[in-house]
């Protein structure tokens, strides 16, 4: 017995001298988290794609059913092409405005520093007040067309939030405002690492903002900038809160509005709620996103082998 605690106790002494023990003691409570709220519910969610489980009752294995029926579901093909034109909207508007953006208020001024901190406000914000905001704004008798109309530019309102295509690029817009602070503070970390002999070298060589931004800003952020295409490409195809707040929940008219993450919420949700479909559902755009980011990745390996 004595000789069997000295075995344990050495051991123990070894696995506590190993390399990984720290980062795993202090990461631990982390991955823990993780494998709850994300490793198992992924997995909960794959079972479940392949059932046809419901609010009211567990499901039985129905193979492919659910995602045979994706391909002939006009909403899901609806659903998809809004994410996708999100993505492909949002996507280069994100990764250049917030970059300007960074490059007009960086610097010590106080005056700058109230830009920075207002142009970041909006992120504090939650969707739903955003959304609620701009609903406002937006509406026949809201203060854009309103304004619109006292300046004699329009006759008749815009129908912002009942025409399809307006709803959706408003939206996109109102995605674009959240998120222009968030990606600007990104940046202005990036451009502080930026050697600022290289900007009074253009200067000597009498290069002008365009170009100074071209040739200095632009490559001296371009890993921070692939960096802000993934994330805000995730962001773009999840988006929820400010286009449910915008079309009230409906989707907007006839559901021509209606993103991914939407069609996943009305059939996951609800007494009469299909959690199989909608599992099936998450899986694909699981799928997309993970092609998606595997892409980029590709782009920005190549780019860095460029380089």
């Amino acid at each position: 017995m004595p000789r069997r605690a000295a075995d344990r106790r050495r051991r123990s002494r070894h696995w506590a001298r190993s390399p990984w023990f720290v980062p795993l003691l202090f990461s631990g409570g982390a991955l823990a988290v993780v494998l709850v709220m994300t490793i198992f519910p992924f997995f909960n969610t794959l079972a479940l794609s392949f059932t046809d489980a419901t609010m009211l009752r567990d499901g039985r294995f129905i193979g492919l059913d659910n995602f045979r029926e994706l391909l002939s579901d006009a909403r899901f093909g609806t659903a998809l092409l809004n994410s996708t034109l999100y993505v492909v909207v949002v996507v280069p508007l994100i990764v250049l405005l917030p970059l300007i953006l960074a490059t007009l208020v960086a610097g010590d001024g106080k005056l700058l520093g109230f830009f920075r901190t207002a142009y970041y406000v909006p992120v504090v914000m939650s969707a739903v007040v955003v959304g609620l905001i701009w609903t406002n704004l937006l509406e026949r008798r809201g203060l854009i067309n309103e304004t619109l109309q006292w300046l004699q530019v329009l006759t008749e309102p815009i129908p912002f939030l009942t025409d399809r295509w307006l709803l959706l690029f408003a939206a996109m817009f109102v995605t674009v405002w959240m998120g222009l602070g968030y990606y600007m503070v990104i940046y202005l970390a990036a451009l502080a690492s930026i050697d600022p002999s290289l900007y009074d070298a253009a200067a000597m060589d009498g290069a002008g903002v365009v170009r100074t931004f071209m040739a200095v800003t632009m490559p001296g952020v371009r890993n921070t900038m692939m960096l802000v295409a993934m994330f805000s490409s995730v962001a773009a195809f999840r988006v929820f809160g400010e286009v449910y707040v915008l079309t009230d929940g409906t989707g907007g008219p006839g559901g021509g509005v209606v993103t991914m993450t939407m069609l996943i919420q009305r059939e996951g949700t609800g007494l009469q709620a299909r959690t199989g479909y909608a599992g099936a559902i998450s899986l694909v755009m699981f799928v997309v996103l993970a092609v998606l980011l595997m892409l980029q990745i590709i782009v920005q390996n190549r780019e860095g082998r460029k380089a």
